[in-house]
């Protein structure tokens, strides 16, 4: 581990112990999930960077298209729009992010939808649709979702696991999302 991240160590304490809180008062229902009717499948990891989420949720879309109506629901990281919006073939990433118009190119027949708040997403999805995919909100925990996939790279389990700013975690390993 680099000098700069040892440095870092006092951050990730902070940021670690923001998350146990956070997640205490999402356990002790303080701060309150919602569920839905409607099935939902988030998709999502614990550490920055890839790993498979998009494939994963490519490989549900597949299996259930033929056999559902579905929509895939995203954040749309580095898009320079906000609130819900519906992706077309003919949208770019600037608006709804590179991945969820990846999703739309490949599966033109479904409905692939961003919105960074994932409950009003799901809110105005549900009434058409009988699965609602979440791709990367397994940290969003005012969602409570009916199935969740957590994804890791291998390698990342066998080295220490810190939390940002120090290490690649995004969450406490282990605390994350109860519901699992």
């Amino acid at each position: 581990m680099n000098f700069l991240r040892l440095l870092l160590f006092p951050f990730a304490i902070l940021y670690g112990f923001i998350i146990w809180i956070r997640n205490r008062l999402f356990d002790l229902q303080i701060l309150k999930s919602k569920t839905y009717s409607i099935p939902t499948i988030v998709v999502g990891n614990l550490a920055i960077g890839g790993t498979g989420k998009s494939p994963m949720t490519e490989f549900i879309i597949k299996i259930l298209k033929d056999k559902r109506c579905i929509a895939t629901l995203s954040r749309g990281y580095g898009r320079k729009t906000k609130g819900f919006k519906y992706v077309t073939v003919s949208s770019t990433a600037d608006e709804v992010g590179d991945e969820p118009l990846q999703f739309k190119n490949k599966f033109s027949d479904i409905t692939v939808a961003v919105c960074e708040d994932r409950c009003l997403g799901v809110e105005t999805l549900m009434d058409n649709h009988d699965v609602i995919i979440l791709d990367d909100a397994f940290q969003h925990r005012k969602l409570k979702p009916t199935f969740s996939i957590l994804l890791f790279d291998y390698h990342s389990c066998l080295n220490p696991m810190f939390v940002l700013p120090m290490g690649n975690f995004r969450d406490l390993p282990g605390e994350s999302n109860a519901q699992i």
